[in-house]
């Protein structure tokens, strides 16, 4: 079971107090919207709205909740519509993890390894592991998710997707070289997941709610690691992975810290089914777009980083205005941050992970002084960045266990199942 924290005892005490005291009307669809279909769900799929229509949504969330008090009712409505909607009401029984750890190897100042766990039983998320080599313990802990890639034709493409990309290895062994436990996990349908329910699984709706009970079950192994600290958690993730950092944080109040990077956006919900194929942003008694969202993590910290080539281009005079209204309610304005990079597009990319990896210092109080240049920038020369083939978990010596189902209904009937 996960431990108790700080952060958990807050919401849960938030939530009584809501239910106990709260005059507000929590029940909120506001008009403007695209009409709703007439059968079945209500779904928001990528540019569901304009940006116009995107800040006015803002606006009317700010209208409808002037304060602390009536957006913690309406927070605490959207939490329980978010969590019902992706299909994780009630929470699953937690299983055993039944953890692999292989092929370990030494860098400078950090190793990696390749990591295995069971989210449901024969459920195989895979990963890579990276721990500091010259820091003492507690050591604060990050989930790294990552966003969409293209096919696999060749073996070489591997490369091109998911954990086995260099955005995703520099930043893993980074911030292990800064002192910090780093956990890359890929999505369902990639990488290693691939032998096991093929690519087309992605594309499922249900794919959203194994994605984001993968990465509630990935703080479980984070946390069970010996010298993790639970006052310190991060998670962090481009595009596809930012959906997944403010859907975690929105649910999981273990997370303290996260930097979903160009995602973040009131009018863009996400393309793929993983993000909107099912009815988290819309019901009938409730609207949320990915700001709302992440407006969610207050009053813990939150970084959002965009650029000026996507869906973010608007987060200087949109979202981010809205986020900081957000945390003035608690008082805490400092504690979201936001970096716009408006000659750059949508990535994970160098300047990008600069800014991550000096809010996440910054608030975890990690030393940057052994990391940076001559120039005083960050310098990740000194990571190691692997060809895909090492940082496989299964291979031909090491295969994928024959009790794993290679049946994505299969896993979701097993995962039903531990809801009963």
């Amino acid at each position: 079971m996960p431990r108790v924290t700080p952060a958990l005892v807050f919401l849960a005490a938030l939530s009584s107090a809501v239910a106990a005291s709260s005059p507000v009307n929590v029940k909120w669809n506001p008009p403007g919207l695209p009409p709703a279909p007439a059968e079945g769900p209500a779904l928001c799929v990528g540019a569901y709205l304009k940006p116009e229509q995107g800040q006015a949504m803002l606006d009317a969330a700010l209208t409808q909740f002037p304060d602390r008090a009536s957006w913690d009712a309406y927070a605490a409505h959207l939490r329980k519509r978010i969590q019902e909607n992706v299909g994780l009401s009630p929470w699953p029984k937690r299983t055993a993890l039944n953890p692999i750890f292989r092929a370990k190897r030494t860098f400078d100042g950090y190793t990696v390894e390749n990591v295995a766990f069971e989210s449901v039983p024969g459920y195989f998320v895979t990963g890579n592991l990276y721990r500091p080599l010259n820091a003492q313990p507690p050591f604060p802990v990050i989930l790294s998710t990552h966003g969409h890639g293209g096919a696999i034709k060749q073996p070489e493409d591997f490369e091109k997707q998911g954990r086995f990309t260099s955005t995703v290895q520099a930043r893993g062994g980074t911030f292990a070289r800064l002192g910090a436990v780093v956990l890359s996990i890929e999505m369902v349908g990639y990488g290693d997941s691939i032998a096991q329910v093929g690519e087309a699984a992605h594309k499922r709706p249900f794919t959203q709610t194994l994605q984001t009970w993968n990465t509630t079950r990935a703080l479980d192994l984070l946390l069970s690691l010996e010298g993790a600290d639970p006052k310190r958690v991060a998670v962090s993730g481009e595009s596809g992975g930012g959906t997944q950092t403010f859907l975690l944080t929105a649910l999981d109040p273990r997370v303290t810290l996260a930097a979903p990077v160009v995602m973040v956006s009131s009018y863009f919900f996400g393309g793929c089914a993983c993000e909107s194929g099912l009815p988290i942003h819309r019901s009938a008694d409730h609207f949320a777009n990915n700001a709302m969202i992440a407006a969610l993590a207050a009053p813990r910290p939150l970084l959002i980083v965009s650029d000026g080539k996507d869906w973010t281009q608007h987060n200087p005079t949109i979202e981010f205005p809205f986020l900081q209204k957000i945390y003035g309610y608690y008082g805490v304005p400092q504690k979201t941050a936001h970096v716009h990079l408006p000659t750059e597009g949508h990535d994970y990319g160098p300047s990008k992970r600069e800014a991550v990896y000096r809010f996440i210092a910054a608030q975890f109080g990690l030393d940057l002084a052994p990391a940076l240049d001559a120039a005083g920038k960050i310098d990740e020369s000194r990571v190691t960045i692997e060809r895909h083939v090492p940082l496989h978990v299964f291979n031909d010596e090491f295969p994928l266990p024959t009790r794993a189902p290679r049946d994505i209904a299969v896993i979701e009937r097993t995962l039903r199942d531990l809801q009963h």
